[in-house]
């Protein structure tokens, strides 16, 4: 007996042994590519890959961000190295003349960093200005002020100031797009399916505008942080992250889901608007009066309306409208601030991206929604209805961008 026990034990032993051995066999194998490649690199880096040494200076690729006027007889220039070496500021010239200057934190701007270069110059309200910066290799990269307007103060009360405008731009139109909803609610099948077209139609706008948005300012971008590429992947990746956290309920969404995705949806797109609104307003490229904001709140009260549409299906409560509201608007308050106090190019174009791949999954998701609604009362999900909501609600979105632009 004890011998029969004694084998049973020996062989659990030799299997666990067996098990353990294969472990460690399957660990130093995925190891050993790392190892190799790793002795590979150093490998090129000590040899130099066998060519000779090169004399021609370092590619150098420097990019002027803004030119900002932050007080009378002051300029801050804003730069970032996206160049594969490092790039030393040797000169200024202000207006073809070579002026003195401060670089913070050093005139050596490592591959990737970025400096603030002040310079004391009698800057002319409203008139045009050049910058050329020269490298300590010969090479110039230039930056422009086309109306020189002070930098607003940056006291309590302009943080309050760029505050109260993303509440006009944002949450405004939204919460007078949302009063919509009684009437909405009263349409039959087919009233339903057009405004849900329109719906459509009005995010379709809205994602291709923030997704231009989005391009445009990673144009402005370093060529190696490689702008358009992180656009792109950033918006697949928002839409996958999205669908993967509503594809773990079961059925369809709820009208009060679809709902808050297209707040969620709006709202990243409302940040964008907001972050360019505070930036164009602090650099002095847009004269921010009235006419402004009733642009912004013609363009953007019918994105009330298509958060509101889904809602007709539910049984809403007046917190769920307050929340939706904000959800879809509050963010252009944010982005205001954002936009005047701490803006950045790759933030912009990050935010942008992934605003636009959140509106994509939302026009998915509402589309899915009416051709649940079409096919439950047995009507065609592609009729002059639906075509004529979805071409209603690119039009309208079309004519109100250009009261904006006007």
């Amino acid at each position: 007996m004890n011998t029969a026990v004694d084998t049973v034990d020996s062989a659990a032993t030799n299997r666990s042994h067996g098990r353990t051995l294969g472990r460690v066999g399957l660990v130093a194998l995925a190891a050993l590519p790392v190892l190799l490649l790793a002795a590979f690199i150093a490998y090129l880096l000590f040899d130099r890959t066998g060519l000779p040494a090169s004399s021609a200076p370092p590619l150098e690729d420097l990019t002027v961000q803004r030119v900002d006027l932050p007080r009378p007889g002051e300029m801050e220039v804003r730069v970032m190295n996206g160049g594969p070496s490092p790039v030393t500021i040797a000169q200024v010239a202000v207006d073809d003349a070579f002026w003195s200057f401060a670089i913070t934190p050093g005139t050596t701007i490592p591959r990737l960093g970025s400096a603030v270069i002040e310079i004391p110059y009698p800057w002319v309200r409203d008139e045009p200005h050049e910058v050329m910066l020269i490298t300590s290799t010969g090479v110039t990269f230039g930056g422009a002020v086309d109306v020189s307007l002070p930098r607003p103060a940056r006291d309590w009360g302009a943080f309050w100031r760029f505050l109260l405008l993303g509440f006009y731009v944002g949450v405004v139109p939204v919460a007078l797009g949302m009063l919509w909803f009684p009437v909405v609610k009263r349409m039959g099948t087919r009233g339903m399916a057009f405004v849900l077209s329109l719906t459509v139609g009005l995010l379709v706008f809205l994602f291709v505008d923030t997704l231009l948005e989005a391009l445009e300012t990673a144009a402005r971008l370093p060529g190696g942080l490689h702008g358009t590429p992180l656009v792109w992947l950033a918006a697949l990746l928002t839409v996958g992250l999205i669908e993967a956290v509503g594809s773990g309920r079961r059925g369809a969404r709820s009208p009060l889901a679809v709902a808050a995705l297209i707040a969620l949806g709006i709202g990243l797109h409302n940040f964008g608007e907001g972050l360019a609104i505070g930036a164009a307003y602090t650099l002095g490229e847009v004269a921010l009066g009235a006419f402004l904001i009733i642009g912004f709140t013609l363009h953007n009260i019918t994105e009330g309306l298509a958060v509101a549409t889904p809602l007709t299906k539910a049984a809403p409560r007046a917190v769920h409208f307050i929340a939706l509201t904000l959800v879809a608007g509050a963010p252009a308050m944010l982005g205001t601030l954002v936009g005047a106090y701490a803006y950045s190019d790759l933030g912009a174009t990050l935010f942008m991206a992934v605003g636009a791949g959140a509106i994509a999954q939302v026009v998915y998701a509402v589309s899915k929604y009416l051709l649940g609604l079409m096919k439950k009362d047995e009507l065609p999900g592609l009729s002059w209805v639906t075509v004529g909501g979805f071409a209603a609600g690119v039009a309208i979105m079309y004519a109100t961008a250009l009261v904006v632009a006007a």
